[in-house]
């Protein structure tokens, strides 16, 4: 077991995250957000070495939502707020291909529902669809299976590498960001079908080598991350990621890829890949 870290870490690679805004076009703000994260909790479970997604609960205060990566068994941890695992929410009649993203949205009658994303291709667009899946968050946690409704998407423009996804509270709508160094945010359609394939229309610029994405909870903000650092964009009235607002340094990670807006939205929390891994709390910008 690798020693414990001080509670907090300083972000490392602020002129990295400047050359990452540069390649995706946008323009370069001075990051306003703290540079140290507070180690929130830690991830304990031996079971948990890819954490690739994070989601906070709808229906349980304090509960943090994340997955593995690709390979092994479809399963949904449910972390409380020590970091121990609550409950394994097993997805049944899913693969786990390459699970990259997860949030926490709304199923087709306005129940609270876990959203995950099946979209890694780091062959570059080796798969013809990448696939969503969506289960209910149940209202009791305990170790259980719910089964899967599966969304199979497209890009518009072809295949691609995508590894962040975030859904706008306010209209429920999914958008994919592609992890390319010419990163763009795809948008899914309004109403997504099980039935066909559900194609993802380009609808803004975003960061290079994109690992995570969030709406922030009132749905006024999303912020998008790398292994860098983050970018805080304003959400226009289309509900789409408008204006980039500023940047937020992030710990140095052994392999960031996840982030969420905590439920008070003043916040983010962002995760790493390996074993026994902590997750930061990282202020926003006021």
């Amino acid at each position: 077991m690798r020693p414990p870290p001080s509670r907090t870490r300083r972000g490392t690679a602020r002129a990295s995250l400047v050359a990452a805004g540069a390649l995706a076009g946008g323009v370069i703000f001075v990051p306003t957000a703290a540079a140290d994260g507070t180690e929130e909790f830690r991830i304990r479970d031996p079971r948990i070495t890819e954490s690739s997604g994070l989601a906070v609960s709808a229906r349980h205060p304090g509960v943090v939502y994340t997955h593995n990566d690709s390979g092994g068994v479809p399963q949904i941890f449910a972390l409380g707020p020590d970091g121990r695992t609550r409950a394994v929410l097993t997805v049944g009649g899913a693969q786990a291909r390459d699970w990259e993203a997860m949030a926490v949205g709304e199923d087709e009658r306005g129940r609270p529902a876990i959203f995950v994303a099946d979209i890694g291709d780091n062959l570059g667009g080796a798969w013809p669809h990448v696939t969503i899946y969506r289960v209910p968050e149940p209202r009791t946690l305990r170790d259980r299976t719910l089964d899967a409704t599966a969304f199979k998407v497209r890009y518009e423009d072809g295949p691609r590498n995508a590894e962040a996804m975030m859904i706008n509270p306010r209209t429920n709508r999914v958008y994919v960001i592609s992890k390319l160094f010419g990163g763009k945010v795809y948008e899914a359609p309004a109403n997504l079908r099980t039935s066909g394939y559900n194609t993802l229309r380009e609808v803004a610029d975003a960061p290079a080598i994109a690992t995570g994405a969030a709406f922030s909870p009132d749905g006024r903000t999303c912020v998008i991350r790398t292994y860098f650092g983050a970018s805080v964009y304003e959400v226009g009235a289309d509900g789409r990621p408008g204006e980039r607002i500023g940047s937020v340094d992030v710990p140095s990670q052994e392999q960031g890829e996840a982030i969420t807006y905590t439920a008070d939205g003043r916040s983010v929390l962002v995760s790493s890949e390996g074993e026994n891994q902590p997750v930061y709390r990282v202020p926003l910008p006021e």
